[in-house]
Formats: structure tokens, C-alpha cells, sequence
């Protein structure tokens, strides 16, 4: 089998979107963190942080942090896969531990933008 078609196949499997999405979501923690601590270095200045934190009501500022909770926790359920894989040799229920990191991360992205909104 050449490598061309060992690449094409293992695309194909469950597990290359759950790599590519706890990468992806890693990522986006990654430069989330920077922004997160520049907007934390603002409470030393009253009236700035008092104007970002008027900011963060805005609706799509809302929804932009119920994608960064779900990503967060897809992060966190993906990588528990990953353990479970490594460690416990937990293979053959591979798409029901995929299927189960996306549906907690869904679930809590779904659980935060309820709570923001109420």
C-alpha cells in the first residue's frame, strides 16, 4: 500500500476530525490566552475596564465566548480520549469517545450561551 493511500484512508476515520478538531481547538485557546490576560491587566485601570466589560454584553460578544467554552471543553473531552486511548487501551469504542467529547463540548457551549443570555 503506498503512502498516498494510507493518508486518504486514515482521513477517512473517525479519529483524523478529532485530532484536527482538538488541535483547531487548541489553537484557539492558544490565542485566546494572550487576550485574556491583556483584557485582566485592564481592572487596574477603572474606567478602561469598566468600558471592556460594557463591551463584553454585546450579542456577538456573547456568542464568540459560548464558542470559546465549547471549544474549551471539546478540548478537555478530546484529550481525556486521547488518555483513555494511550493508557487504557480503550480503541474499540473509539467513535462513541468521539462522539461523546463533541456532545460535551456542544452541551456546555449550549449550557454558557443560555446563561449569558438570561
Amino acid at each position: 500500500m503506498s503512502s498516498a493511500g494510507l493518508t486518504r484512508a486514515s482521513r477517512a476515520h473517525p479519529g483524523f476530525a478529532a485530532a484536527l478538531v482538538h488541535r483547531l481547538s487548541g489553537v484557539a485557546l492558544a490565542v485566546f490566552l494572550p487576550l485574556h490576560f491583556l483584557s485582566l491587566g485592564l481592572a487596574f485601570e477603572a474606567e478602561r475596564f469598566a468600558g471592556f466589560i460594557a463591551w463584553t454584553n454585546h450579542p456577538l460578544v456573547k456568542v464568540s465566548e459560548a464558542l470559546l467554552v465549547a471549544a474549551l471543553a471539546v478540548h478537555m473531552a478530546g484529550g481525556l480520549r486521547l488518555l483513555a486511548v494511550e493508557f487504557l487501551g480503550a480503541t474499540r469504542a473509539q467513535s462513541a469517545w468521539i462522539a461523546a467529547a463533541f456532545a460535551v463540548g456542544a452541551g456546555f457551549g449550549i449550557l454558557f450561551l443560555m446563561s449569558g443570555f438570561a
